[in-house]
């Protein structure tokens, strides 16, 4: 855990940096795989429809005992009413089966013998419910027309709140992104969309959104200083703020992760297909999708639009031609710094040899005559006197 904190540290501090910016290729190809991958399987395999969309009947039997190839049972009763048509059968709860087919009709009273006699339970215990393609249809329309009014509405507010209507671009082609890429996942998985997958989409761009405005506040923040300190390019600052809030972007994607994922496992294993497995199945796959432009689409976008401004030029330009200046002074400082280092090492060791031949010298007097070491070094005798009757 603590070396976790210390990296999210570094990333913040600048002492650890990943290159978001200067990467922008490789994302904007990751993307492109995904998005191409997305229409195919739109385009190609189509989009698995619920029932609540294309109309028809559901049957639901209650007190199963038996699911052992219980779509193969569900095809072959329905098929002896007299029905043809598409045929889904899915296990709920462990003892309950729907079964969704076309629009029974007359044949509806068949229908319900047939699913009781071939899953052996009594008729009264198979319900029955006829629903119109119009309401499917209704749903759809309004769901197109909150979308709309969310994207206009989502980019007037974040022109107006960062000032400049190419963060409010790149806000609205991550969300984008998010979309085709959660719906083509759909796809290619064969994903039944039912209106709560569709209020599952909207809910995702939400999120989205709202961790692209926490990331862009802080793009706003550093390039701001940027601009002042002419110290760092725009890029730069931008890269910054990424590091800066990548692992706050972890951890709220982890957490939201976490307990939809619990729905799901639920979901998938005893409660079967229904409002809550479909709403969790849309959410786990567009907050992680949200999380990933984020962090590598939204802000390069960004930096790549703001890339040919006065400004953001004229800044850039001056870094480039600051940036030698500043090699070359730290060069020369550390050359200084080094030189200054080798003379101060010289000066102490002249001092120690001078030192050293100061020791070896012999001693003088005060008149500068040499004294030898032994006389200097021995205990001072006094002159001795001569009587006067000697001289």
């Amino acid at each position: 855990m603590g070396s976790i904190a210390q990296w999210g540290n570094d990333l913040y501090t600048g002492k650890r940096s990943i290159d978001f910016i200067g990467r922008q290729r490789q994302w904007y190809a990751v993307s492109a795989v995904l998005i191409t991958l997305a229409l195919i399987g739109i385009f190609a395999r189509g989009l698995n429809f619920g029932i609540e969309f294309r109309g028809g009947s559901e049957y639901r039997l209650s007190g199963v005992t038996n699911t052992v190839n219980y779509e193969d049972r569900a095809k072959s009763a329905i098929s002896q009413a007299g029905l043809e048509g598409n045929v889904t059968a899915t296990v709920i709860g462990g003892n309950s089966v729907r079964v969704q087919t076309v629009a029974a009709g007359e044949r509806n009273d068949a229908a319900k013998a047939a699913l009781a006699k071939s899953f052996d339970v009594p008729v009264t215990s198979v319900s029955a419910s006829l629903i119109g393609p119009s309401w499917g249809e209704s749903v759809s329309q309004k769901a197109i027309q909150a979308l709309f009014a969310f994207l206009f509405l989502v980019s007037l507010v974040m022109a107006a709140y960062f000032r400049t209507w190419k963060m409010a671009l790149s806000g609205l082609v991550a969300l984008i992104h998010d979309l085709i890429v959660t719906v083509g996942i759909y796809s290619l998985f064969g994903f039944e969309i039912t209106p709560s997958s569709v209020i599952g989409f909207l809910t995702i761009l939400g999120y989205s959104l709202y961790d692209t405005v926490v990331v862009f506040d802080k793009v706003r923040e550093n390039t701001a200083e940027a601009f002042g300190s002419r110290r760092m390019s725009y890029s730069a600052a931008a890269n910054l703020a990424v590091n800066q809030t990548l692992v706050r972007s972890i951890n709220t994607t982890v957490v939201a992760l976490l307990p939809i994922l619990a729905i799901l496992v639920v979901g998938f294993t005893k409660l079967g297909p229904g409002t809550l497995l479909d709403l969790s199945l849309a959410l786990f796959v567009g907050i992680a999708v949200g999380a990933y432009s984020s962090i590598f689409i939204a802000t390069p976008l960004l930096v790549d639009l703001r890339r040919r401004e006065p400004a953001v030029a004229e800044l850039d330009a001056h870094m480039a031609r600051n940036r030698p200046k500043d090699a070359q002074a730290r060069s020369t400082s550390a050359s200084s710094a080094a030189g200054d280092d080798a003379v101060a090492v010289q000066d102490r060791a002249t001092s120690v040899i001078v030192a050293d031949a100061e020791a070896d010298a012999d001693p003088t007097d005060s008149l500068g005559r040499p004294v030898h070491k032994w006389a200097a070094t021995g205990p001072r005798q006094q002159p001795k006197r001569v009587p006067k009757s000697k001289r």
